[in-house]
């Protein structure tokens, strides 16, 4: 008897003491949030810390890791009760959603709500992985019985950290320039973070668009994770500049149709209940303002079509440090930042458990309506497959299914649809080999939001792009269609490619990205390749313009273990080598014609540093890095002058502002390099800056047919309220137009006649009178997105695509950003174009 109470005294002391060692984060860090800035490395140790002392409400994991080796972390909180069956709860969860593969029916009564806070996703605005340590202490804190209250309907999911490498580039940079005492004035030098800054991942990424593309690693392993869990509330905090401020919902219009009248209500309850607190401590907010629901590829737009609740809340901050003067006069802490954030995360908690119970039978509709009526009048996409467009069907698969996107093959039934490429209704044949994507199935409100033709805007002021349908951004022509068609066999992804043996040569067709690593890395081992400026057959194969040839004739060096290479190089990528066994063809151009041209190895280099958009070149570094995996070598502009030109034969330009091109030396030195061969590739605002320095075209400007009869000054009559719209009547945020090819030229080989760009700016240029001009707009090309009125009638008759012999060099213009965010796949090859052929 005595020894089972000493074991039963024993255990209570136990328990009480394990309670006893939790500690607050002031406590464990040795100082007060906000009084100094948390390192990734000591905010994960509080987190385990946490999960140690309070097993029984927090269970945490690691999810992945960053470019840079740290991990990423994401923590459970919940009662007792319900993490013991957390695993059934999620299942259960994942039931409400119609997304379990197991046919048990979910439990709609007594579900806990899922509320996932998402902290930090821009590594510079980090006050709220300041507060995540407030937020979870808060929860698992014995002495606090009202989150306990809130415990009992809720389960909080935790990421305390999105970007852990942006996140620590700011925080180390901070720390390594702060004086004793934070100076407050924004001139100084800690308020003034150098390129690129620490808002964007290793690859100079912003994660924050990349929630539905998943070009980046931590963006795919978190969203995996996301689909295991399916909240029904999703909070991303953010910080924006330091003198406004808080935002929390409700968002600002435009908001995307597909999203649900409950949806919209409960921002509202929301944002009433954050207002309930910041109207007692005495805090400014907005709602309602800027922050829309459109682009699909926010933390908050990305879990609203996926049946989520999403929000995004912003702090004032970015640039702030640990203090800075506002307009105002006062001075805005690290330690208010994080408090804003910490209220409104625990106000998200409160609200959602309040509601949870209108949160499960709402989310449980969302879901139900989507699987039974679908979301948008079209039911059935079909996207038709092509033997030459194949790698970048394939991945358009890849996409839908990192997205949770059900698919098939379609059956090779007639059927009635818009044309993405005509525009027109037609009919058609959904063929056996092509993607048919049903909008009845759970993720239908994401299969409109993607898929859709034209985005209704019910206010043209966004925040972001308002055009990107899938057919548009792989260049695959497709059918959206008012009808259900019948699902047929599921699709399969070629996994290997087994290619068969030559003893003379192999083609290999310039299709995609995956030839070009292939052919990147054969050049890499010093195999000789020649490729074809002209279509050719050769054993009743046709293939066409920029097919890469590999001879035996030229690589007697590798004797026999030549071909051999050049297999296991070709399979480990998955692209298709064409055995021949003569350079005589069929038709066409023999292999040994002045019309099959030597294909060299370019030595390339990046501009980046101060001037350069980070973003932009950062899109160029992982292309190169991890698609490509080819060798490029990152220079600061202001360091080009001192760089060895003739070392260099590819000089990549992306957006950006070139202060060397206003140096007369520089710039004659820069165009002499060009004259003896130097090949540039511009994107973007460095082709309007080449234009000013006169370098290979020049700006379109308005047709005097254009301009109207007005009296004197009318022009400069306006209202000032009238302002922001007048603004917007000469701009496009992001709109998609069909640009006619001359796909003769190397600049658009691989390319049909014509290519589907996103258009971000007012830019278009002259026709090239000695110039070629590769890539124009027509008349009435626009195809979707919004396009202000001013701005509408001058888009046409000029060039975005071009390439300028220049001497013995080539500057090729590419005026819109083909490899925008990593995700307008069908761009990639135009790039690749630039680097490696124009120009050859």
């Amino acid at each position: 008897m005595f020894r089972k109470l000493f074991f039963v005294v024993l255990l209570l002391v136990v328990f009480f003491t394990s309670r006893a060692q939790l500690k607050s984060p002031e406590e464990f860090l040795g100082y007060k949030i906000g009084t100094r800035y948390t390192p990734h490395f000591k905010l994960v140790n509080y987190f385990q810390h946490v999960a140690a002392a309070v097993p029984s409400m927090v269970k945490l994991q690691t999810y992945g890791t960053t470019n840079e080796g740290r991990p990423l972390l994401f923590a459970v909180v919940a009662s007792p009760e319900h993490l013991q069956q957390i695993d059934q709860l999620r299942a259960n969860n994942i039931r409400l959603a119609n997304l379990s593969r197991d046919k048990m029916a979910p439990q709609e009564e007594n579900a806990p709500a899922f509320v996932w806070l998402s902290y930090n996703v821009h590594g510079n605005e980090t006050s709220s992985s300041e507060a995540s340590m407030l937020t979870i202490y808060e929860l698992v804190n014995p002495a606090v019985t009202a989150t306990k209250a809130w415990l009992k309907n809720t389960v909080v999911l935790i990421d305390p950290c999105l970007n852990p490498d942006g996140r620590d580039r700011y925080i180390n940079w901070f720390n390594s320039i702060v004086g004793k005492t934070f100076n407050p004035q924004r001139i100084a030098r800690e308020h003034r973070e150098p390129w690129p800054g620490g808002r964007s991942n290793h690859y100079n990424f912003d994660l924050n668009r990349d929630w539905a593309w998943q070009t980046q690693v931590e963006s795919q392993q978190r969203i995996q994770l996301y689909n295991q869990w399916m909240p029904q509330v999703h909070v991303d905090f953010h910080e924006q500049g330091i003198n406004e401020p808080y935002y929390f919902a409700p968002a600002a219009e435009p908001l995307h149709e597909v999203i649900t009248g409950w949806q919209r209500e409960f921002q509202v309850s929301i944002g009433k209940n954050h207002a309930k607190y910041f109207d007692k401590n005495g805090w400014l907010y907005f709602t309602r303002e800027r922050f829309d629901l459109l682009y699909p590829s926010y933390g908050d737009t990305y879990p609203t079509y996926n049946g989520s609740i999403g929000m995004t809340y912003e702090q004032g901050g970015i640039g702030a440090g640990l203090g800075v003067i506002v307009e105002e006069g006062d001075t805005l802490t690290l330690t208010d930042r994080a408090q804003h954030h910490f209220t409104t995360s625990l106000s998200t908690v409160e609200i959602a458990s309040l509601h949870a119970g209108r949160l499960i039978k709402e989310y449980r509709k969302f879901f139900n309506d989507a699987t039974s009526t679908g979301f948008g009048e079209h039911k059935s996409y079909v996207v038709k497959y092509e033997a030459r467009n194949q790698e970048r069907f394939e991945k358009l698969i890849q996409l839908l299914t990192k997205n949770g996107i059900q698919f098939t093959s379609a059956t090779g039934v007639p059927a009635k649809g818009f044309n993405y490429f005509s525009g027109k209704e037609e009919s058609f044949t959904a063929g056996a080999n092509d993607l048919l994507v049903s909008a009845l199935q759970p993720r239908s409100a994401m299969v409109k939001v993607l898929f859709e033709p034209r985005t209704k805007l019910t206010d043209s002021i966004t925040y972001d792009i308002t055009a990107w349908a899938l057919p548009y951004v792989f260049g695959l022509n497709a059918y959206a269609s008012k009808d259900k068609l019948p699902a047929g066999a599921a699709i399969n992804i070629r996994n290997t490619v087994t290619n068969p043996e030559t003893s003379y040569g192999y083609v290999i067709p310039w299709n995609g990205t995956k030839t070009v690593k292939t052919v990147g890395r054969l050049l890499q081992k010093g195999i000789l390749l020649r490729y074809a400026e002209q279509p050719f057959e050769v054993n009743g194969q046709q293939f066409d313009r920029g097919a890469v040839i590999v001879l035996k004739t030229s690589n007697q060096k590798f004797g026999d273990g030549l071909w051999k290479t050049v297999r296991e190089t070709a399979n480990a990528d998955g692209v298709q080598l064409y055995p021949v066994s003569s350079g005589f063809v069929d038709k066409g151009f023999d292999f040994g014609s002045e019309m099959v041209h030597p294909f060299r190895a370019p030595r390339v280099v990046l501009a980046t540093g101060e001037g350069v958009g980070g973003n932009a070149a950062g899109e160029l570094w992982h292309f190169f890095d991890q698609e490509l995996e080819y060798p490029v070598t990152l220079i600061n502009v202001n360091d080009l002058s001192r760089a060895n030109w003739n070392e260099i034969d590819v000089l990549v330009m992306p957006d950006g502002n070139y202060r060397f091109l206003n140096n007369k030396e520089e710039l004659d030195a820069f165009k002499a390099w060009i004259s003896k061969g130097g090949r540039v590739v511009a994107l973007e605002g460095a082709v309007a800056q080449l234009a000013k320095a006169d370098i290979g075209l020049k700006v379109k400007k308005a047709d005097e047919g254009e301009k109207k009869d007005k009296a004197p000054g009318y022009d400069a009559l306006h209202e000032y309220q009238h302002r922001e719209r007048e603004a917007i009547s000469g701009y496009t945020p992001g709109s998609v137009w069909k640009v006619d090819l001359d796909n003769s030229h190397p600049l658009a080989f691989g390319y049909p006649a014509f290519y589907y760009t996103l258009k971000q700016d007012d830019n278009l240029y002259e026709f090239m009178k000695e110039g070629w001009n590769v890539g124009v707009i027509k008349k009435e090309n626009q195809v979707a997105g919004f396009v202000g009125a001013a701005l509408q009638p001058r888009l046409k008759d000029g060039l975005l695509f071009g390439a300028q012999q220049i001497g013995n060099g080539t500057v090729n213009l590419l005026s819109d950003n083909v490899l925008f965010r990593s995700f307008w796949e069908n761009g990639k090859l135009m790039f690749c174009n630039a680097v490696f052929l124009s120009g050859q």
